[in-house]
């Protein structure tokens, strides 16, 4: 591929609701380009962009993937993005790559859950965006109720600048209505360009007047022009055009079809009419030792961010780059501002899928991958060491979904810790952590898909068989009354006997004493150099507890009386005794159940509020309250058992259509209801028996 300047670049995201079509849409303008000779399907597992094992037997995208094309002396760096919620980080990690976006609807389904998120991210940070109705050929296709859909569910800026001819099975081109014409599918990749059908000619002059007005609203001259009656010109409503889409104040409409291919190379042409270059963008950073502000144009020296890291086991680590100003590469030497250590560049090149482009010059605006890069990782900026900038980090929602992970295998532990670094590396939403507690390997991640394609890409990349499972909850026991009670150990066999005698006294702490041992002997009952070992013993005992296997937590443990044998009295012995008061003592001072307690806030839209707190409360959670906060949304505030909470993500998505978010943190212990204590403690036994 030959040298571009950022003049002439396009960097272009395509995003949707899973199911719109992105992939197809993307395999076809690689097509329509001429960058592929054969148009691959989805279900064929044929798509330049869907090349993971994982996504061609589940038919989905889960990765992002870079597909660059050339098109009328411009390289267009499309970023196809997965569809589905459990994959937010490769979308948001695209979105700081790109200068634009295209959001795909698919035309019988009009927006859906992930169209309002993926327009939502991209309103975050103002990215220029087009919208393109696919599947016009489909059944129930209405490009009309879809563009009303719209205007009412994601922005009141959305103006069609082209019309379908026909739909369904009756779907055979667009009309173009900034310069009044029509396209007819010929087949292939060919069209047609005719007058408008006299059928569809009054409304597409409607139209035409509506984009008009709206293109002339975006310049100060041309609102002139239009208000002192004169006609603009073809030219000067695209400027209006490119004006608002630059400035994210209006929103292009296109139709199509990526399946038959209609309509695909007039959004090409839309791409370079109506998007962005890079020439002109504006990029904010920070110095990184003083923290001042800072703005950097394409011509300034080089700066550069990471915003995706896959792991290859044979390659080794790809980090794909967008270069935000001057220029960059190969065998060249770069400044890792984020960690202040300097990175060399081996070779630098272009991916298209999984094919690999060599690039000799990467300018300002463009993207390239390299690989093997040692200190530099997802959210990084490289730049000129002599004019250092940091850019914002990445930003992704916290993981929510945690299971236990567990190799099939035990020979693969060891394998299994270098696995998941990787893993990481290639996926910042996935969080792995010991639970001290229970001893499990947790893993978290967005969603149940998340997690499950995380496992079979640890098989298939690094060998690994693992299993997911529930996690155990971290239970605790404590005691409510107090208690005085004997422990004797004494033994006589032949030679030296053991002898270890101690009185101990159990009371309850407050909650978060924890453990608190007071020596209260006087006179000597109990040796000054046996002590350690009944506290020993009293710690390990609590520490295994006596209701369920769970820590004793909030006890007060007092040695105040005992004795000795000059000859068989040990350490052993007194440890042994101090264990035996401490399982008779701490039965007998009423002991019960601790389970974890959650805060949970839980954001929703209003019209879903009474379904998830009639939820919460079936899952024994205590509403602490509500509160608007924003337009139609609602915040739900909660405390709930943690063993409720497991698998609340998969719950809320089913319950809220997808539309819901919330976060999590742990807040308390608190005592479990007896019935539900005696099936755990039942439980808890039950499994002690099958290890034994």
């Amino acid at each position: 591929m030959k040298e571009y300047r950022s003049s002439n670049l396009r960097n272009v995201g395509i995003a949707s609701h899973g199911g719109a079509g992105k992939t197809s849409l993307t395999e076809s303008l690689l097509f329509n380009s001429g960058t592929i000779s054969r148009l691959g399907k989805v279900d064929d597992g044929t798509t330049t962009t869907d090349f993971e094992p994982e996504e061609i037997r589940r038919k989905v995208t889960i990765s992002t993937a870079l597909a660059p094309c050339e098109w009328r002396e411009h390289k267009i760096n499309f970023v196809d993005t997965p569809g589905y919620a459990d994959f937010v980080a490769e979308v948001k990690g695209a979105f700081r790559a790109v200068d634009s976006a295209i959001i795909v609807l698919c035309a019988a389904a009009g927006v859906e859950v992930e169209t309002e998120k993926v327009w939502r991210y991209a309103e975050e940070i103002k990215l220029p965006r087009l919208v393109f109705v696919n599947k016009m050929d489909r059944e129930n296709a209405d490009f009309y109720s879809v563009l009303n859909s719209m205007r009412s569910g994601i922005s009141p800026n959305i103006i069609p600048i082209q019309l379908p001819i026909g739909a369904e099975e009756g779907f055979k081109g667009v009309i173009d209505l900034v310069v009044l014409k029509a396209y007819h599918s010929m087949g292939g990749n060919k069209f047609a360009e005719g007058e408008i059908p006299d059928e569809l000619l009054d409304q597409a002059l409607d139209a035409r007047q509506q984009l008009i007005e709206a293109a002339a609203e975006m310049d100060d001259d041309l609102l002139t022009k239009y208000l002192d009656g004169e006609e603009l010109t073809n030219e000067e409503i695209k400027q209006g055009l490119l004006t608002g889409v630059g400035q994210a104040k209006l929103f292009p409409v296109m139709c199509g079809s990526a399946y038959r291919n209609i309509g695909i190379a007039q959004l090409l042409d839309s791409v370079l009419d109506y998007l962005p270059s890079p020439e002109k963008r504006i990029i904010t950073g920070k110095h990184p030792l003083t923290q001042a502000a800072l703005t950097l144009k394409s011509t300034d020296p080089f700066s550069a961010m990471i915003f995706k890291t896959t792991a290859d086991p044979f390659v080794g680590r790809l980090s794909y780059i967008r270069v935000f100003s001057g220029s960059m590469k190969p065998d060249s030497i770069l400044y890792n501002a984020s960690k202040g250590k300097a990175e060399r560049i081996g070779n630098v090149f272009t991916l298209r899928g999984k094919h690999q482009e060599a690039l000799t010059h990467v300018h300002a605006g463009d993207i390239a991958v390299v690989a093997k890069l040692q200190e530099t990782g997802t959210g990084d900026t490289l730049c000129d060491k002599d004019k250092p900038v940091i850019f914002d980090a990445l930003s992704y929602p916290t993981p929510m979904f945690t299971m236990c992970l567990e190799t099939k295998n035990k020979g693969d532990e060891d394998k299994i810790g270098n696995a998941l670094n990787r893993i990481i590396d290639e996926d910042p939403t996935i969080k792995i952590k010991k639970d001290a507690e229970t001893g499990q390997l947790l893993v978290s991640g967005i969603g149940e898909l998340h997690l499950d394609i995380m496992t079979e890409r640890i098989k298939r990349k690094f060998g690994v068989d693992v299993l997911l499972k529930p996690p155990k909850v971290p239970y605790r026991e404590t005691i409510r009354g107090s208690v005085k009670i004997e422990g004797k150990h004494k033994k006589q066999s032949g030679g030296h006997g053991q002898f270890g005698h101690v009185w101990l006294q159990l009371d309850p702490l407050t909650p978060g004493g924890n453990f608190e041992f007071v020596d209260s002997i006087f006179g000597g009952a109990v040796p000054r150099q046996y002590i350690p070992a009944v506290e020993k013993g009293v710690r390990e005992t609590l520490t295994g507890g006596v209701l369920a296997g769970f820590p004793m937590v909030d006890v007060k443990v007092t040695l105040y009386d005992g004795s000795y044998h000059t000859v068989d009295s040990s350490e052993m012995a007194f440890k042994i005794a101090s264990s035996m008061a401490i399982r008779k003592g701490a039965m007998q001072a009423k002991p019960v159940l601790l389970e974890p307690i959650c805060t949970i806030e839980v954001k929703v839209p209003e019209s879903f509020m009474g379904d998830v707190i009639g939820d919460l409360n079936g899952k024994r959670g205590r509403i602490q309250g509500m509160e608007p906060v924003g337009e139609g949304l609602g915040l739900v505030k909660a405390q709930v058992p943690m063993s409720e909470l497991f698998k609340y993500a998969i719950d809320l998505r089913s319950i809220t259509q997808g539309r819901g978010d919330f976060n999590m943190h742990f807040s308390h212990y608190e005592e479990v209801p007896q019935r539900l204590a005696e099936n755990i403690i039942a439980t808890s036994k039950k499994d002690t028996l099958v290890e034994v």
